[in-house]
Parts: C-alpha cells; structure tokens; sequence
C-alpha cells in the first residue's frame, strides 16, 4: 500500500523496509521529545544532540523517528515542526529495532522498525494544507493502545508502589490543566513543569505532570470533557452527572497550584466569619475561597530552629529526605547513577489576626511566600539574622490584604487546611472600606 499525494509516492509504514530506496513518508507526528545533549565520546569536550518523534499514517500504523547531529541542526530540526503537525520524511535509514532496547527508553510502535534521520541526505517538511489530509490528521485523536487496556486513577493510587517506574495506559477526564511553572535546581539546570489535573469514576482529583517542552505546549491546548473513544464517553456521562467534583483539590502541594484567579474571588470576611463558615460546611468537599484584611501575627524567618526553606523533589514535590536527600517517591525510578533534581522552596507556617479572632498555622509557600517577602529563595539566603529580623517587624506591623483558601482538613490541629493565594500590604481605604461593611 502506498499514498499519492500532490503527486508525490509515499510509502505507508506498514510497508516499510530496509532495503527500500529513498523511501518518503507522510503522517501526523503523535509525539515528540525535546532535543537534548549528550557527551560526544569520539570528541572529548563537545557534545552530540539527539531528539525524537512518532509519526503516524494509519488507525494501526506508528513508527519513531530518531535524529543525531550538531546542536544547531537539531534544535533547528526540533523547532521545525510541532505535535498535530502532518510532515512528510525524506530519505531517512530504516533500520530495524531492537525491541528491548527501543521500547524502554521510547514509546512502544507495533513497526519492526525504526526512522533514522541524517543531516547531509534526510529532510521533514510540513506539509502543505492540500497535502495535510484530513483523513491523517484525524490520527491525532485516536488512542494507540487498546482502548479498554488501561488504569483506572484508583487503580494508581491503590497499587502505587507496585507500579512505580511502570509505563501504564490512563483513561481520564481533564479537570484542569495549570500553568507552565519555571523552576532552577540545585545544580543550576533550568527546568519547567506543568501540573494537569485528572479524574475519573475513581478518584476527584490526580495529579500528572508535564516535563518536557513538547508536552506542556501540548497540554495547554486541551480542553476539559472533551472525548473520542467509547469507553471515553462513558467517563464523559460520569462527568456531566458529578460537574461538583470538578471541585474537589486533595490535600497535597497547594501551594504550587496557580489555577485560580484572584480576579474571581470578591467575598471579604472577618477571621471569624471565616472559622464560622468554614466549620459549618465541613462536610461539603467544595473549597471555600475569600478575602481577610488582617495582621501577620507569627511569622518566625528569623529563628534558626524553624525551617522556613527546604528541598522539593522536581517530579513530584514531595519534601527531600534533607538526611539522605532522597525522595522516597521517585528515588526507585531512577538508577544508582542519576541524581534527584530538587528546587529550594519556602515552607511558613503563619498566623493572621484581625480585630475578631487569629487564624492558626496557615501555609505560606513558594512564589506566594516570595511575593510576600519581597525575596527570592536564593536571595533570601543571603540575608543576615538582623535585616531577617527586620523584614519579620516590617510585615507584622502592616495590616495585609490576604486571598486565602480554606478546605476541611482531618490532619490538621485545627480541622482546617488554610493556603495563602496572596498576601500583600493593604490599602488603607480599601481595608477601612471592607472593614466598615462588616462591622455593620
């Protein structure tokens, strides 16, 4: 089988082999992986860049794509073309895979082969909208695993351990999808990730996380309940009938989630209002969002023996074993050779007070702390004990305009989980004016 397009032979993966001449290939690119580089060990002190991608021509029919070469050719190569695109492959090697090899470090292709792309005699183009046939680009959408072979989120959360490092198949539905956060690690890497929500029948609330570049451009295209496979409409009529759990938040890294804006939040309350209400809806899963004009009360950055910095594993966010620095999460997914790439991240807890009552142990973390302070992490780290000191008083005296969020909380003292969205001095007017309405 072979296609004609524009009046140009290509030929369909399934009829790929390596003795084939000059072959072209046309199909929608379904992945793709950033360009990275790597030690060159013919030329000690360069280094060789390499990226890849899979391309597909059929319901059935997917092959990965492979490029070694100079680091402007491939990142010239890379930023080329985008996930969604149709492009047509000339002249690449096909080379037949080794299935172990291939399939641990690459997405799994039912080809025997793989492309293998050359500077000097290969080329990929975009095709052109006559050539981009509709019939191809509709291959986007479709799932290439079996659509009924995947992992309920309960699945995941039950079986965690037993499938920690797997590469498995998740049906779900997109709650939200967050917005694309820069990080440095310890080593000066410059990172970025971008947090999606999932849920299902199963599970109101499961974090995914975009790592490369590729993915999170990819993610910020998704739209919330929209489906294609049958087993997928039938999550769909789930969702329409629970629209509430589109809600639900777990417990776990607030304090990296941007997703709400501030602009949306217009309720004001005294810090008892906000203890009233809050407790008066325990059992609503529903978080509870506002405004409080109040005074930090507690703020301890300049004791030594209160930890107000501390290490964050880069995939998951958990807090680093500072021992051992290790996260007990991800540290079996990699091997003895790789390290943990971890970000310095503020960790207050604060207490705010107004002229009602005092707010215990509310979570004032990562940028939110930042903007708060007025510092960075790092630029934090190089105040002395006294302007520490100075900055506590200079915030403890200033009333504060506070967005907050509330939601029931088992663990917590109490009964309450309480994260700081923003928390920045106060216009007199503005808190006079808030404060008078309330007091009437």
């Amino acid at each position: 089988m072979a296609y004609s397009i524009s009046a140009q032979h290509f030929v369909a993966i399934s009829d790929l082999h390596p003795n084939l001449a000059r072959p072209s290939i046309i199909g929608v690119v379904i992945g793709k992986t950033d360009a990275k580089g790597f030690p060159d060990r013919k030329n000690v002190g360069s280094e060789r860049y390499t990226f890849g991608f899979t391309v597909r021509d059929s319901p059935s029919c997917f092959i990965n794509v492979h490029s070694w070469g100079r680091e402007e050719y491939i990142k010239l190569l890379s930023e080329s073309f985008r996930v969604g695109d149709c492009v047509t492959i000339e002249n690449p090697l096909v080379q037949t895979k080794e299935v172990e090899k291939e399939e641990k470090f690459n997405p799994a292709t039912p080809s025997c082969y793989k492309l293998l792309l050359s500077e000097n005699h290969s080329t990929v183009k975009i095709c052109s909208p006559g050539e981009a046939d509709a019939k191809l680009l509709s291959l986007l959408n479709l799932p290439v695993k079996d659509p009924q072979d995947f992992y309920s989120l309960g699945d995941i959360v039950a079986n965690g351990q037993n499938l920690d490092g797997r590469i498995i198949n998740v049906l779900a539905a997109i709650k939200s999808v967050g917005v694309p956060k820069y990080f440095t690690t310890s080593d000066r890497r410059k990172g970025h990730r971008c947090e999606v929500k999932l849920y299902d029948e199963t599970e109101s609330s499961f974090a995914m996380i975009c790592w490369d570049n590729e993915s999170i451009q990819l993610a910020q295209t998704w739209m919330p309940r929209e489906t294609d496979t049958p087993e997928a409409n039938i999550l769909l009529n789930f969702v329409r009938e629970s629209a509430e759990m589109l809600d639900l938040e777990d417990d776990i890294g607030d304090q990296f989630r941007n997703s709400v804006n501030l602009q949306t939040i217009l309720d004001v309350y005294t810090v008892e209002q906000l203890k009233s209400e809050a407790l008066q809806n325990m059992r609503k899963p529903e978080p509870l969002y506002g405004i409080i004009f109040a005074y930090i009360s507690t703020l301890n950055i300049d004791n030594e023996s209160t930890k107000v910095i501390r290490n964050r594993c880069a995939k998951c966010h958990y807090v680093v074993n500072e021992s051992t620095n290790t996260c007990s999460f991800c540290t079996s997914a990699l091997t003895s050779s790789e390290a943990i790439p971890v970000f310095a991240s503020f960790d207050l807890i604060v207490d705010l007070t107004d002229h009602t009552g005092t707010l215990h142990s509310c979570s004032l973390s990562d940028t939110v702390a930042e903007e708060t302070l007025g510092y960075t992490v790092q630029e934090f780290q190089t105040l002395t004990e006294d302007q520490r000191t100075a900055l506590k008083w200079h915030l403890l005296l200033e009333r504060s305009k506070v967005y907050f969020k509330v939601i029931p909380s088992a663990n917590s003292r109490t009964g309450l989980r309480v994260s700081l969205l923003s928390c920045k001095l106060a216009d007199p007017v503005e808190a006079s004016q808030s404060l008078s309405g309330k007091e009437k």
